[in-house]
């Protein structure tokens, strides 16, 4: 990082914490990624017992970075980002997702991107992949499932052909993942958690659904966490604690909630062995 954007950085970071450390307000993106980044480098998350204050007023992120590296293993392989969440320069510089061949999915280009790590971008609908049969060690999607068969036109893409409503389009982007997914290979999901609510361009998944996801994908194997979003900051959490979770959604809410909550109030990650 040059000496002009670390400046800048510590300096929208501070005046965000000065003006109350407020969600989406200026400054709250440098905040994020300095959270996320001492996160990482201390090794402050552990998925059975969270911090007093961890993630105080920060979206879902967060929680899924650190615990998508806290399982994934070292070593070589092919690693799919199905739906571009892990494209930004904090996580593709990582040594866990560094010493792979990354491959990442998603509808529509974005402005930054890293081809010259070798990353390799296609454009393309989750439920109908290019790549062949058994071809991935490891799929992640983060924060994407919910998304597949809902407006994707509000955010991500220009095509008024992405403005859609299926609720159950997730289950072919799921079989999806497993036939490209490699026997033994590993599915690493999440998404917002709780009460069930369509919010026209994602949908929160209840436990009913969540159930779903997994007999969809059939794994040999599943391991499941939940965290949830508390004025405080977030907590290790059941699907019970969960249940009744909601979403603050910035782009069509101006006026915070009392939580001052950025997003998600809960979600489950799963890592689901094929």
């Amino acid at each position: 990082m040059s000496l002009l954007r670390y400046l800048y950085n510590t300096i929208a970071r501070t005046i965000f914490v000065l003006k109350g450390t407020k969600p989406w307000a200026w400054g709250y993106h440098p905040y994020k990624e300095n959270a996320i980044d001492c996160v990482l480098k201390h090794g402050e998350f552990n998925s059975d017992s969270l911090l007093p204050g961890y993630g105080f007023r920060i979206d879902e992120r967060i929680i899924e970075y650190p615990w998508l590296l806290s399982l994934l293993p070292s070593g070589s392989g092919k690693l799919l980002d199905a739906g571009s969440v892990l494209n930004n320069e904090l996580i593709i510089s990582h040594p866990l997702i560094a010493d792979k061949k990354l491959f990442v999915s998603t509808l529509a280009p974005e402005t930054v991107c890293f081809w010259e790590k070798g990353v390799s971008y296609v454009y393309e609908d989750l439920r109908e992949t290019c790549y062949r049969d058994n071809f991935f060690d490891w799929i992640i999607c983060l924060s994407t499932l919910e998304h597949i068969g809902f407006d994707n036109s509000f955010l991500y893409t220009q095509d008024k052909s992405r403005k859609e409503k299926d609720i159950n389009a997730y289950q072919t982007a799921l079989k999806e993942f497993h036939r490209i997914l490699k026997p033994g290979g590993m599915l690493y999901l999440s998404f917002p958690f709780g009460k069930y609510l369509d919010h026209g361009w994602f949908q929160v998944f209840d436990a009913s659904m969540v159930d779903n996801v997994i007999d969809v994908f059939s794994p040999s194997a599943v391991k499941e966490d939940h965290f949830r979003y508390e004025p405080d900051g977030w907590h290790v959490s059941t699907r019970e604690k969960s249940k009744d979770a909601t979403c603050f959604d910035i782009n069509v809410k101006k006026i915070y909630d009392a939580d001052y909550a950025a997003f998600s109030r809960a979600v489950v990650c799963l890592e689901m062995i094929k």
